[in-house]
Formats: C-alpha cells, sequence, structure tokens
C-alpha cells in the first residue's frame, strides 16, 4: 500500500517523483494462457538497473483484469521500494477502471496514469471532468492527468485536448491529483508550458517526450518524464535526468544529439506503427528487447511489427552507439525467458 494519505499526495509526489518512468508490458507464456512471471521479473529488474525511477505497468494489451492485477503484485513484489509502481488506468469503461483502480491500490501500486477509453465519447467539458473526478475519488493514491490528443477530444472540447480552465477544475475538486502529464496539443510544446506557468507550483509537471524534454528542462524546472517508451535507449534517460537535475545542460545538449539519429527514425516510423491513434504495444515491446528487455509473444488482437520497421529501429541505436541486442528477430517473438 502507499506510504501516504490521500491528502498528501502532491506532496509526496513533488519529493518522490524525481527521475524518469518506463513502462512494464506484460510478458506472457509461450502457450499464451498466462502471465510469465520470470519474464516480468527480469523486465522490473532491469529497469532498476537501468536507474529508472518507476514503471508503468501497461495495461492496453490483451490481459483479463485479474491477470493484470497479478502482474502488478509481481511488479510490486520485484521492485520492492526501488521503484515507484504506475498503475495503468485504461480499462473498456468507467466501472471496469474503478474496479481496476481499486484492485491496483491493493496490489501496491502508488500513482495511477488517468487514460480515457476508446467507447467514451465525451460532447462536454462536463463529461470529462465527471469521468475524471470518479476515478479519482475511487481511489487514495495519487493521479496523473493526462491531456493528450489520442483520446479525441480535441474536435468537440478544446485544441488543447484539456483546457487549462477545465484542469483548474480538477486540482480544485481532486486533491490526489498529484502530476499532469502535459501532452495536450500535441505536437505542440505550448500545453507543456501552459501547465507549468499556470499549475507548476501546485503539481508535478511531467514531460515523457525525450525529444521535448532536454531542451525545455534548460529553460524550466522538469523533475519528471514519466511515463513513456524510454527503455528503447536503455540507461540513458535516467542519466540525462541526473544532469539535468545537476545543472550540467553542455552534456545533455551533447547527449540529444548523440541521440538524435535514432530519434528522427523512431519518430519518422510512428504513423505507420501508431495507427487509430492507439500505441503500438508489439513495437514498444521490441524496443525494449534491443536493450535487453525480455520482449515475447503478445495475445491477439496485437498490432504487428514488420522486418522493415524492426531493423530501422535497431539501425538508429547502432548510429548512436548504444550497441543493441544483435540477435535474430525470430527470438524477439519468444523472448529471453520463455515459460
Amino acid at each position: 500500500m502507499a506510504d501516504y494519505q490521500r491528502s498528501e499526495a502532491r506532496e509526496w509526489a513533488r519529493e518522490r517523483l524525481v527521475g524518469a518512468v518506463n513502462c512494464t508490458i506484460p510478458s506472457f507464456t509461450s502457450d499464451l494462457r498466462g502471465i510469465n512471471e520470470k519474464a516480468i521479473r527480469h523486465d522490473v529488474r532491469l529497469a532498476k538497473e537501468h536507474g529508472f525511477l518507476g514503471t508503468l505497468g501497461v495495461s492496453e494489451v490483451n490481459i483479463t483484469l485479474p491477470e493484470y492485477l497479478d502482474f502488478l503484485r509481481i511488479v510490486k513484489d520485484e521492485a520492492r521500494d526501488d521503484l515507484v509502481v504506475v498503475h495503468h488506468g485504461s480499462w473498456s469503461n468507467l466501472e471496469q477502471n474503478l474496479e481496476a483502480v481499486r484492485g491496483a491500490e491493493e496490489a501496491g501500486a502508488e500513482l495511477v496514469l488517468l487514460s480515457y477509453p476508446p467507447n467514451f465519447y465525451p460532447e462536454s467539458e462536463q463529461d470529462v471532468y465527471d469521468y475524471t473526478k470518479a476515478v479519482c475519488d475511487a481511489t487514495d493514491l495519487a493521479v496523473i492527468l493526462f491531456p493528450m490528443f489520442l483520446w479525441g477530444f480535441s474536435s468537440r472540447i478544446h485544441p488543447s485536448d484539456i483546457p487549462v480552465r477545465l484542469i483548474r477544475r480538477l486540482l480544485d475538486d481532486c486533491p490526489n491529483i498529484a502530476v499532469i502529464k502535459a501532452e495536450g496539443g500535441f505536437p505542440s510544446i505550448m500545453g507543456i508550458v501552459e501547465c507549468h506557468r499556470l499549475f507548476g507550483d501546485e503539481v508535478v509537471i511531467s514531460c515523457p517526450i525525450e525529444g521535448e524534454l532536454m531542451p525545455l528542462a534548460q529553460l524550466m524546472p522538469i523533475q519528471l518524464s514519466a511515463t513513456s517508451d524510454h527503455e528503447y535507449y536503455g540507461p540513458m534517460i535516467p542519466k540525462i535526468m541526473d544532469l539535468l537535475r545537476k545543472g550540467d545542460f553542455e552534456a545533455v545538449t551533447d547527449l540529444y544529439w548523440q541521440l538524435h539519429p535514432a530519434r528522427k527514425i523512431k519518430s519518422g516510423l510512428a504513423a505507420t506503427l501508431n495507427g487509430g491513434a492507439f500505441i503500438n504495444r508489439q513495437a514498444w515491446k521490441f524496443q525494449g528487447w534491443l536493450q535487453g528487455y525480455n520482449g515475447g509473444p503478445l495475445r491477439q488482437p496485437t498490432q504487428r511489427i514488420h522486418d522493415a520497421q524492426m531493423n530501422a529501429l535497431r539501425k538508429g541505436l547502432v548510429d548512436v552507439g548504444l550497441e543493441p541486442s544483435m540477435d535474430p528477430f525470430r527470438e524477439f517473438f519468444i523472448g529471453r525467458n520463455p515459460v
């Protein structure tokens, strides 16, 4: 259970959430009938070795809620107090999300990434407010509010996805909203600038996109980069966060340019990999596999990743000197810890 009270969520976040949070995608047995505990523990151990502050237990794969809660328990048991375990509040409807967040709290999660289901079609700011508040009211855990274009709000609600006047209401009425994952209006940086200017003294503002993090953090304080596929770069993003805290902007800038060829390749693949306004978790799992994470099969339905995309992602890491796995691609679909 979390070691803070609901009323202390913002103070806890300000003190504890300093660094980078990666993603742990569930791994499954070879017959896909159950979760693979050995592989999950492998990924959590490697995230600790890479220096991550915490890890998001990804739910946007074909996994049942009981399986997911078992997955979170394994993540928490392996993480101990070394990683903040983040629950992924991304389920099919509000009822399922309320059940999931209560179960996640019991399983040992310390933080919630609030998402909005594909079947949720708000037509007013009040609709978004009601959904968000219902989830926040259902848990004592600190919550990450997540303005993001993937929800499809911008054409009906506001171009920034969740406008600041609505964020203001939610911060006033939901004291456990402790973080804003500021991707509103992506790919514009105005969302994070606006949130920092208006709310940075109240809650932690997270910049999850490393290509924006490195320049922006030289101009305004950013203590958290959560949550994202940072494992693609191995231990580099935790290292960069440490350099930013020390104010070593020259070193950060050098690393920015070192990673730029891989960043351009990864960004160039985004449109084909992440079609349908849905993140390709198969691709994210492959990115982690390149840096030593388990990889392994996902259940249907899942998005695919093809040879051309795998070759490009690996080449990006080779070009920037990060020495990715050169194992045959077929090994990715088996995983490093098959059971």
